[in-house]
């Protein structure tokens, strides 16, 4: 097997790493992660559990640009999955509200593009893949996104970014987020891959038995149902999602998951309280595999699950970006 080189930048937990390994297996590579960075020390200590030793640089923002060429190692794909919250509807109300600046003005998050661009500028991997939240397209009227692509560009073939959905690739999520590839050599035209809509429901990713404290207490489940009213009076049209097993997707389950689990209350029955996901069902929603360790609080591990990427979705774009870079070589194989 050939070997392909990869940095995971804003690693989170792995999710792109696992994607991008899963889909270099098929095709008859493997991959080789020279690097990661990753600044939460909850994740990093979930990501060690389930990697190999790999070089960390915790806060990419330590490596000047003139430390790039000696600090950065040379690799083939660039992964990132830049910080979303300076971009997403709920993160720029809340940075609103805190008065705080949100976008490419926000200095702690906002602005890490700049450093993955002058990552690509100076080491040229063959290839890179960013993912982010589709709101990413619309923010500023699409001017963030404009100059996004506008600074890519000026470097590397990238084709028009592609909104993807989790529940279009066998997950039983709703979840929608923004992909971006690029390509230091422009060979045709790329093809964002194409959804498989496999058929699945809520149930496929849930335990058979679960702990009890996942199930919900009366003064919480009545505190959820007032809210909910009280909001629909005053026409908000927001509260908790009562999710029945049976239903072919969840709402996107995000990193407040944790605070009450009002974005998917799984039905138990007319008489019974309902329960949150449990983490691993999280995990599991998100597509990671049952081998994956969090060896972490709950409370972290449903932070972890909903910053990570949907790993079916982003194996796919993978494996065409793959595809795209290595199709003439005669140990690649058809992608299935």
């Amino acid at each position: 097997m050939k070997k392909i080189t990869s940095l995971d930048l804003f690693a989170g937990v792995g999710g792109m790493r696992i994607s991008l390994s899963k889909a270099a297996r098929r095709l008859g590579f493997y991959d080789q992660c020279k690097l990661y960075s990753e600044i939460n020390e909850y994740s990093i200590q979930t990501y060690e559990a389930n990697f190999t030793k790999t070089k960390l640089i915790k806060d990419i923002k330590s490596v000047k640009n003139s430390e790039i060429s000696d600090k950065i190692p040379n690799h083939d794909i660039l992964l990132a999955g830049f910080p979303c919250q300076p971009f997403s509807r709920a993160g720029v109300s809340n940075r609103k509200y805190l008065k705080r600046a949100h976008g490419f003005n926000d200095k702690d998050q906002g602005d890490l593009f700049f450093n993955i661009l002058e990552i690509l500028k100076i080491k040229k991997p063959k290839a890179f893949l960013l993912e982010n939240v589709q709101h990413l397209e619309n923010y500023s009227n699409g001017q963030v996104l404009d100059e996004i692509l506008y600074n890519l560009r000026k470097y590397y073939y990238v084709p028009e970014p592609k909104i993807l959905d989790a529940q279009d690739f066998g997950l039983a999520q709703r979840r929608r987020r923004i992909y971006i590839v690029g390509f230091l050599e422009k060979k045709n035209e790329f093809q964002y891959p194409e959804p498989n809509f496999k058929k699945v429901k809520v149930r496929d990713f849930l335990d058979k038995n679960f702990d009890k404290k996942y199930i919900i207490s009366d003064k919480l489940w009545k505190s959820h149902q007032e809210r909910k009213e009280r909001n629909k009076k005053n026409g908000k049209g927001f509260g908790f999602k009562l999710t029945n097993p049976n239903e072919k997707c969840t709402r996107t389950i995000s990193s407040r998951y944790y605070k009450d689990g009002s974005e998917c209350l799984i039905f138990r029955g007319d008489t019974r309280n309902p329960r949150r996901l449990t983490p691993r069902e999280v995990f599991r929603l998100q597509g990671f595999p049952e081998s994956f360790k969090f060896p972490v609080s709950d409370l972290q591990a449903y932070r972890q699950a909903g910053n990570a990427v949907p790993i079916n979705v982003v194996e796919k774009v993978c494996d065409s970006v793959i595809n795209y870079l290595f199709k003439n070589k005669k140990n690649l194989k058809k992608v299935a």
